[in-house]
């Protein structure tokens, strides 16, 4: 079986952070959601698991921080290409997320953009030619 990740996100309003995941391209499986929280699957292995503050307090005594201040951790997800990239990016926008919070990466063969969620949870998409990474980095080795 494929090792799977869940990403918890405490969030402020949680209607309004699972409609902004589900218009990035996010799936709520309402069998593992309620009023509590929401299962948001982006693959058969990728999840983000958006809790009220008080569902994330259950499990960590650690102040929560304010994403939009601070920053605890910057979540990176692959894409299938570079439009892919800035539609994910775009979709983002259009929800109401901020746009670019990091550098664009753009490498040739890895292309990189982000979006801030509404309670300031930075992700980061990446698009990598694999082929291409692996000839970059040979080529650097090499010399």
């Amino acid at each position: 079986m494929a090792k799977m990740i869940f990403v918890n996100l405490p969030v402020s309003d949680l209607a309004r952070a699972t409609a902004f995941y589900q218009a990035v391209g996010a799936d709520k499986n309402e069998q593992f959601s309620d009023g509590t929280g929401s299962c948001m699957v982006f693959s058969e292995t990728i999840y983000a698991m958006l809790l009220t503050h008080d569902k994330f307090r259950q499990f960590t005594p650690k102040k929560i921080a304010d994403a939009k201040t601070s920053s605890e951790v910057l979540i990176c997800i692959s894409a299938d290409s570079r439009d892919a990239v800035d539609d994910m990016v775009g979709k983002a926008q259009a929800a109401g997320g901020g746009v670019d919070p990091c550098p664009k990466q753009d490498y040739g063969f890895m292309y990189g953009r982000s979006f801030e969620d509404p309670d300031g949870h930075i992700w980061e998409v990446m698009w990598m030619d694999v082929a291409a990474a692996t000839a970059a980095q040979s080529a650097t080795t090499d010399a």
